[in-house]
């Protein structure tokens, strides 16, 4: 009895597992146990867990595993470097005494002030003092002329003053022979202006102390 039996079922079977679900047929889902294909031209689409279905389309291919390709090599390209520029020769002159302690000489348009160490100049120190600039150029470190005592410091392409000199390290002129400087306020607190002291004459206004300058 049970071989008729399944010789009746082979072909409901057979049908079974060679049918596709219809266009917009069910294909799939929990539970589902039809056809889970669809005939030509549509795609079995899960729209819930539950219902898949039938809908135009085509089977996503089947994944491939792309071939790797050679990355291209991009140029290196040096990192950029700074090329220094030659240093400004010559020594710095600085003041020991405050309030102007450990402030340096230095060019502020074209006036000799005491200031800040990052902004001083350079100098070369003869019986003139040249202050040397960055671009190669030179100006002068002079007295100004005045019937007061105190005689301001100026800057200028030509030596007139030729009696610089040094004692030790310490900033002189030699004929006569002097060497107090005054370092008067000038309302900023990191700048002051400076002038040579031949006597006991200061600045109206200005509030002054007695320095010298030197040598680092």
């Amino acid at each position: 009895m049970l071989a008729p039996i399944l010789f009746a079922l082979l072909p409901a079977i057979v049908l079974n597992v060679a049918a596709q679900s219809p266009a917009w047929g069910q294909c799939g889902g929990i539970g589902w146990s039809g056809a889970t294909t669809c005939v030509s031209g549509y795609a079995c689409t899960v729209s819930n867990p539950y219902y898949s279905q039938c809908l135009p389309g085509t089977a996503p291919p089947a994944s491939t595993t792309p071939t790797p390709t050679t990355p291209i090599s991009t140029p290196s390209v040096p990192s950029s470097t700074t090329v220094s520029a030659p240093g400004v020769t010559g020594s710095q002159i600085r003041t020991v005494e405050n309030p102007v302690f450990h402030f340096y000489l230095q060019n502020k348009g074209d006036v000799p002030m005491l200031g800040p160490e990052s902004s001083s100049a350079r100098f070369t120190i003869d019986t003139t003092i040249t202050l040397n600039n960055a671009d190669g150029s030179s100006l002068y470190l002079n007295l100004q002329n005045s019937t007061l005592s105190y005689k301001a410091l100026t800057l200028s392409a030509t030596a007139t003053t030729t009696n610089w000199g040094l004692e030790g390290d310490t900033i002189i002129t030699t004929d006569p022979r002097q060497l107090n400087f005054l370092a008067c306020g000038s309302g900023n607190p990191l700048f002051y202006s400076v002038y040579l002291q031949t006597g006991t004459d200061t600045p109206i206004g200005w509030t002054c102390s007695s320095v010298t300058l030197h040598l680092p």
